[in-house]
Parts: C-alpha cells; sequence; structure tokens
C-alpha cells in the first residue's frame, strides 16, 4: 500500500488515548449508531480513525478482524478517499475496495448495522465518482437503496444512512427530473427533504447533516432555495469539530461559502 496523504490539520485535539474514547463515544458515534468494541485493537483502529490517521486504521482496523474492527476500516477508508484523494482513479478503487469488503461483511453478519451503512457509502460515493447516470445504468441505485434500507431496518435512528437516504432520492431527481424519478425509482423531493430533516433532528450538533441538507436543496431547486443552502453551510460551518472527519466537514462547509 502507497503511504496516503496526511490529516492536513492539527490533531491534537482529536486525541482519544485510554478512557477518552469511552467517554467521548455516544457523541462521535451518534451519526453511525456503531456499538462500543471491547477489544482494544477494534478501539485501536477507532482512535487512529478519529485523530486523522486514515490509513494506520485501515491497517489496525483489517487487523483486529472484528466486525468493529472491520467498520472502522471501511469508514476510515471512505472517509480519506472522499477528502484527501484528488486522483479520480484513485478515489474509484478506494471505494470500490469499501464496498466490497463491507458487502463480504455484510453476508458474514447480517446484523452488522455498519457493514451495510459502508457497502451504500462507498457505492454511493463511487457513483458520484462515475458519474450517477452511469450509476443507474449499472444498477448501483437499487443496490445502494436496498443496502440503506437495511440499515434503517436494522437501526432506524442511523442518522448517517437518513443522510444517505436523503442524497439517493435528490441525486436521481437531479439527473432524470422529478417525474422519471418517481415513476422509475420511486423518488420524491419530499422523502429526499424528510430523510435530511430527520437526521438533522438525530443528530443536532452534525456539520455533515447540514452540508448534505444543503447539497440535496441545491440539487433539488437551485437557486431557488440558496438562501436555505447558505444558511445551512454557514451552521456547518461554525461548528467545533470532535474528530477528524468533523474538521473536513466543517472545512468542506467553509470553502462552500467562499466559492459563493
Amino acid at each position: 500500500m502507497s503511504k496516503w496523504n496526511a490529516f492536513p490539520h492539527d490533531a491534537a485535539a482529536f486525541d482519544y488515548a485510554g478512557d477518552k474514547l469511552w467517554t467521548h463515544w455516544e457523541r462521535l458515534h451518534a451519526g453511525d449508531q456503531e456499538p462500543w468494541p471491547e477489544d482494544e485493537a477494534s478501539q485501536d483502529a477507532w482512535r487512529a480513525y478519529h485523530r486523522g490517521d486514515f490509513q494506520n486504521a485501515v491497517a489496525l482496523g483489517l487487523k483486529a478482524e472484528t466486525a468493529s474492527g472491520m467498520n472502522a476500516a471501511n469508514k476510515a477508508q471512505s472517509i480519506y478517499a472522499t477528502y484527501l484523494v484528488d486522483d479520480e482513479d484513485e478515489k474509484k478503487e478506494l471505494f470500490e475496495e469499501v464496498a466490497d469488503r463491507a458487502e463480504v461483511a455484510a453476508k458474514e453478519n447480517p446484523n452488522n448495522v455498519n457493514a451495510h451503512y459502508q457497502h451504500a457509502y462507498a457505492l454511493g460515493r463511487y457513483s458520484q465518482a462515475i458519474s450517477i447516470a452511469k450509476a443507474l445504468t449499472q444498477g448501483l441505485a437499487g443496490k445502494c437503496k436496498a443496502s440503506l434500507d437495511k440499515t434503517l431496518a436494522l437501526a432506524p435512528e442511523h442518522a448517517e444512512a437518513h443522510i444517505a437516504l436523503g442524497a439517493y432520492h435528490a441525486e436521481i431527481i437531479g439527473k432524470v427530473g422529478s417525474m422519471v424519478g418517481s415513476l422509475t425509482y420511486g423518488v420524491s423531493k419530499d422523502a429526499a427533504e424528510a430523510h435530511y430533516a430527520r437526521a438533522m433532528e438525530l443528530i443536532p450538533d452534525s456539520a455533515i447533516a447540514r452540508i448534505e441538507y444543503a447539497n440535496g436543496l441545491l440539487t433539488l431547486f437551485g437557486n431557488k432555495r440558496i438562501k436555505d443552502a447558505t444558511k445551512l453551510y454557514e451552521a456547518a460551518a461554525a461548528r467545533e469539530p470532535l474528530d477528524a472527519m468533523e474538521r473536513l466537514d466543517v472545512e468542506f462547509a467553509r470553502s462552500e461559502l467562499t466559492d459563493d
């Protein structure tokens, strides 16, 4: 494995050594509902993930050979690919690896909530990388939706799955329109907003919930909802991040405001 890009921000505040991880676990994992791992190996993988040491988190997570370790590895690789990789071919390869690992993990342990979620997340990001139109043609949308539905069947308060389902509805409508989207894929603007709103209820302090809601509004309504989207970006940019992923989220929101 080639050396990955380093986390580009100060990670001193994201050190969850020892009991700190347990103390902050509920807040750190409010979005993905990941259960507390009892083994030290998986805990160390999550510590590496939260401080932005994504490559080490993948290595530790896979070495742990546990469900939680695998989830840590998959989340670390997906977040790294989302934010810290510019090369599109590399992005696609990383997301494909996660999707494959998560699919196997979900089959081996059907009750592993985040195996289903990480499968959907990686497929969704891969679909964005190849274009939503190609993803629809290849049937990836249906696979993504099935994994998200399974996630919420197991964990109805999985906020990140609600965010992803909001994006699922929004991006299909953005590509094929409301009528075709409704008739062919069963998507709607109302459902998209409902999923985003539910995520906001579940994780009210989250930057990513606001960012994805803003993205969805712009995809669905364009400039008609730009004021609402801007307010969401502003609120996301003002959040105080608790870990590396949240820092990357906040920086993304700030960049959207600068671009505007």
